[in-house]
């Protein structure tokens, strides 16, 4: 597993990196996967670095959104790559946020069995935890990411530059997940998020660099560890249990981070009934994410039949991520049936 690239400016400096890249040997076709939006904002510029820069690219993109993030875009993509010729010698680059960074990593994953791709996250979301890690997937009609694979990208760039063209929600958004790595292994990072939170909701430059490295850092450290989830890895999921069924009860129309927000809320609420948590500890996870902006209630909590549907269940017993204080969690098995 590479260390990402980490630089303002970098996704400058992409197609000269890539120059050299051989494939089996070869000189690569590149296939720059990306979402209809940032195609528009960031598409076009990275498709003319890389002619430019004498290497044959296409752009393909499929609507914006989660309710894009299945196997018949998959399968609409792989056809698409097909007929413009790419092979077992092409290269995807994943342009955008988590939802492309998994699509395009499935792709990858499975187009001709299997060809390299590249993390490019234009999103902080994206730039703090989905790209990292090797986790690529589809929703099914029965829950989120149930379809999926394994595969580490062969080289992650990140920009912070792409940060300057989101909105605050989208900010927010992210910030949820880098909150969730300060809980679970950096009560320093956590604490650092809370001293600073003004700056990093104004964008600014150097705060968001720190943030970004060092929650990389925590994410590098856990899935070097534990690649395919099988133990450490899986309390990464810390509100993602209850978060995931919540993106499912919305019909995906509530934001990711949202839903993790509210899910960790939910999994302090059952850490502190089993007494595995400070009340207080508690409160202050939930002060900083409405600090952030991020919710912390829902009108519909999921029950344990929801919570059954996640891909971590096992029998009769699902794993569930509870803290037992700032910078420390457990691995609780919760009863489904």
């Amino acid at each position: 597993m590479k260390q990402p690239q980490i630089k303002q400016g970098i996704s400058l400096e992409i197609a000269k990196r890539l120059k050299s890249l051989r494939v089996n040997g070869h000189k690569p076709n590149f296939a720059i996967i990306t979402d209809s939006k940032v195609k528009k904002l960031y598409g076009g510029k990275l498709l003319w670095n890389l002619r430019k820069a004498g290497l044959n690219a296409e752009i393909l993109s499929f609507p914006h959104g989660e309710k894009s993030k299945n196997l018949q875009t998959i399968e609409r993509l792989a056809n698409e790559m097909s007929k413009k010729g790419f092979d077992r010698d092409s290269v995807i680059i994943a342009l955008g946020g988590g939802v492309v960074g998994d699509m395009a990593g499935l792709l990858a994953s499975t187009y001709m069995r299997g060809i390299p791709y590249i993390q490019v996250p234009t999103t902080l979301l994206s730039m703090i935890d989905s790209s990292i890690g090797g986790k690529t997937g589809v929703n099914l009609a029965a829950g989120k990411n149930l379809f999926g694979t394994f595969q580490q990208p062969l080289h992650t760039f990140i920009d912070p530059i792409y940060l300057k063209s989101l909105p605050t929600k989208q900010i927010k958004n992210g910030l949820a997940e880098a909150i969730k790595h300060g809980v679970i292994k950096s009560k320093p990072l956590f604490n650092f998020i809370d001293n600073n939170i003004e700056k990093i909701l104004k964008l600014d430059k150097k705060t968001l660099e720190k943030l970004i490295k060092d929650a990389t850092k925590i994410k590098i450290a856990i899935v070097k560890q534990d690649e395919k989830e099988k133990n450490i890895r899986q309390i990464l999921n810390y509100g993602h249990t209850f978060g995931h069924a919540l993106e499912k009860q919305s019909d995906y129309t509530l934001l990711h981070g949202f839903a993790i927000s509210i899910g960790m809320v939910l999994a302090n609420r059952k850490a502190v009934e089993l007494k595995l948590l400070d009340p207080k500890d508690a409160d202050k996870i939930k002060l900083l994410l409405k600090k952030a902006g991020l919710p912390v209630y829902t009108m519909h909590k999921p029950t344990t039949k929801d919570l059954s549907k996640d891909k971590k269940k096992h029998e009769n017993y699902i794993n569930l991520i509870l803290p037992t204080k700032i910078g420390e969690v457990k691995i609780h098995k919760l009863k489904t049936s």
